[in-house]
């Protein structure tokens, strides 16, 4: 049975810390509805109704366009090992970028990353459990080194051209702001 909270509870916060990887859910009104698996130990609660994390370089960039439109997002966190758990963060984010003000504050909770292209800040306003009965047990081997790999080989140059060739738009062309935000 789902239960809904006010805030992340400690007994959350070290489910979420346990983690290897979480999904994030975006849309606007009318855009396609983006879901993105995220790992690489990005994800940071900062206090209990306020989590923030740092978004590297890929192909697509559209929770960055969609937040802009439309801020509400949604973080799951699943149990593939242990006791069974879904836990849910329901809230309004906004994505920073390396130029505006709050950028450095919010990097130096992370460990540096190569590529990092935004970071989501994200204030929680309902965060709900459920069973995950029905989720299948998977066993953590590693974290996969590939993207690291290859933002260091493109470089910050390199990194700047392919969010100015394949970031600046949704798939639905809606602006992301990355060329603009990060001068």
């Amino acid at each position: 049975m789902a239960q809904q909270h006010e805030s992340l509870s400690d007994k959350h916060i070290a489910f979420i810390r346990a983690q290897k990887m979480f999904f994030v859910g975006t849309a606007t009104a009318d855009s396609r509805v983006n879901v993105s698996p995220k790992g690489m130990d990005a994800f940071k609660v900062l206090t209990s109704q306020r989590v923030a994390w740092l978004n590297v370089t890929g192909s697509g960039n559209e929770t960055a366009a969609h937040v802009q439109v439309l801020p509400r997002m949604t973080i799951l966190f699943c149990a593939f090992e242990g006791a069974p758990l879904i836990l849910r963060l329901y809230g309004q984010a906004k994505a920073v970028h390396h130029g505006d003000e709050g950028w450095q504050a919010l990097y130096s909770q992370f460990e540096p990353l190569p590529g990092a292209r935004q970071i989501f800040d994200m204030q929680v306003e309902v965060v709900q459990t459920s069973c995950g009965m029905a989720v299948p047990l998977y066993t953590y081997e590693r974290d996969r080194d590939q993207l690291r790999q290859w933002a260091l080989n493109k470089g910050e140059e390199g990194i700047a051209n392919y969010w100015r060739d394949k970031n600046q738009f949704s798939i639905d062309g809606i602006p992301t702001g990355i060329v603009e935000k990060n001068r």
